[in-house]
């Protein structure tokens, strides 16, 4: 399997922005279609696109969905969605719809039981998202820690079947200051499954030093601002990891 490069698309208000270490005060839009920045990155070769619905997160409840669902039936690429993602019924709307993976990310803290039982029956379809603020998780767009570990969060799941986690360190999101190398790998060999590393890509070299981590388990990586900013193109990004 190859390394995957994931260029993010984050919803807010219908429009496609980034937040610094994502801090809802600290916007910046970058556009008004998150269907036209989808279909960008896929006529650049992107074979995965990762949306997040900012609102959802916050509101606890799908928001932006219909700009996932016209990317997932209308794009040479597969789709996968995170946010405001808290029940059954968010799983199989999107699911159901074309949408590839589903990516559980607060409720896997709030209501473990649940999350187990989702991983266990749409196995591979269902991603964990831990975010990291200092080790510890966070939650609920990032404005609550909890008191559990990142590392003993991707142990857990992944003995109870999970097969991908996307990996965020919020101190490196949006600051194109590198990524957390170390706790990228220590997830990976923790939990002995498929990791994706999100946060903190300036360079193309960022995505060289990410790759040499294939091994351990580090299967992608996604990138948003540094794309946005015109660091580096998609098709420059496949190019290097290739």
């Amino acid at each position: 399997m190859s390394f995957t490069i994931y260029p993010a698309i984050d919803m807010r208000g219908g429009k496609c922005v980034r937040l610094l270490q994502g801090d809802y005060e600290k916007e910046t839009v970058y556009g008004d279609s998150p269907f036209d920045m989808a279909q960008k990155f896929a006529d650049e070769g992107a074979s995965w696109i990762h949306m997040v619905d900012l609102d959802g997160a916050k509101d606890g409840k799908r928001v932006n969905d219909r700009f996932v669902l016209e990317a997932a039936s209308k794009l040479n690429a597969k789709v996968q969605i995170g946010g405001g993602i808290r029940t059954e019924d968010d799983i199989l709307h999107y699911l159901e719809n074309g949408v590839d993976r589903v990516i559980i990310g607060s409720i896997a803290i709030s209501n473990p039981k649940f999350a187990v039982e989702m991983v266990r029956k749409y196995g591979s379809q269902i991603a964990i998202g831990i975010d990291a603020k200092d080790g510890y998780v966070a939650t609920h767009g990032w404005l609550n820690t909890s008191e559990m570990k990142a590392i003993d969060l991707g142990k857990r799941f992944a003995e109870t079947g999970a097969e991908t986690f996307i990996f965020t360190d919020i101190a490196t999101d949006g600051m194109l200051s590198g990524p957390n190398l170390a706790a990228v790998e220590e997830m990976a060999l923790v939990t002995k499954k498929e990791v994706i590393a999100s946060g903190g890509v300036s360079q193309l070299t960022d995505l060289t030093a990410l790759k040499k981590y294939e091994g351990s388990g580090v299967k992608g990586a996604i990138v948003g601002k540094a794309l946005y900013e015109g660091r580096f193109s998609v098709a420059e990004a496949l190019v290097e990891v290739r």
